[in-house]
Order: C-alpha cells, then sequence, then structure tokens
C-alpha cells in the first residue's frame, strides 16, 4: 500500500469516557461512552454517522450538479447485539429524504436519486462497502 491509500485518525483520551478524535487535517471530533447524559456521540453512532455521511456525499455530489435540494436527510439505524460472534450491529438501513423544487435541473436529479444512491452503495461508499464486505481489524499494543 502507499501513502496516497492511507487513512488515519489519532484517538486521545479526554477525560474518563471521554475522547477525541483528531485526522491528519487536524479537524476534531469528541465522542465517549455514552455512559454520561451530554450529548457525545458513541462509537457506534460514529460509525452509524459514517455510513450516512459517506453515502450522502455520493448522492449530493451526484444529484448536486443539477439542483441544489429543498430537503436533504440520510437516516441509519441498526440493532446492537451480543451473542456467539459478540457485540455487533445487525439490520442496518440507510434511508434518505430527499426533496427538490420544481424546474428542469431538479427533474433530472429527482430522476437520477435512485441510481445515484445505488450507485454509492453498491461501489462508490467506502464505509458501507467496507462494512458490507468485512474487512480484518489488527488491534495490537505498542511498548511504551
Amino acid at each position: 500500500m502507499t501513502d496516497n491509500t492511507l487513512r488515519s485518525v489519532t484517538v486521545e483520551r479526554a477525560s474518563t469516557g471521554h475522547f477525541v478524535a483528531t485526522n491528519a487535517r487536524g479537524g476534531t471530533l469528541s465522542f465517549g461512552s455514552g455512559s454520561d447524559t451530554d450529548t457525545e456521540f458513541t462509537p457506534v453512532e460514529l460509525l452509524l454517522a459514517a455510513l450516512a455521511g459517506c453515502t450522502a456525499v455520493d448522492v449530493d455530489i451526484a444529484t448536486g450538479r443539477h439542483a441544489e435540494p429543498d430537503r436533504f436527510s440520510v437516516a441509519v439505524s441498526g440493532h446492537k447485539i451480543s451473542d456467539d460472534l459478540g457485540n455487533r450491529l445487525t439490520d442496518l438501513q440507510v434511508t434518505f429524504s430527499v426533496s427538490f423544487p420544481d424546474g428542469e435541473g431538479a427533474d433530472r436529479a429527482r430522476a437520477i436519486l435512485p441510481r445515484a444512491v445505488k450507485t454509492s452503495h453498491d461501489r462508490l461508499c467506502t464505509v458501507s462497502r467496507t462494512v458490507e464486505i468485512g474487512t480484518p481489524v489488527t488491534a495490537k499494543v505498542e511498548d511504551a
């Protein structure tokens, strides 16, 4: 693999159950264990947001060439279960709710919306493709 294929984030502990992820461009995102009543996302919610966000970007680029949407929302849900395979999500569902104004460009955007969603799901969205195909995860501990 090459440096241009590598994607990474670093997660630092901020306090008990609270963490900050930093990407290579310096962007940060706080998250936590979900044990508090605060508004932080949990790691599972971040996975759901990544699924929605990845495919939303693909679909927005495809439809946005033709018209600016009046409404563009993506909901993702799944069931967190624990079984003999361990903790995991099942029955993941991504639901688009998109509307466009009247007009010729909006008609084109509406017409390509189903194909854009399918293409994102079947080929373009790195997050959903990784989840669906499955990829081994290696965990290791560095010497301190």
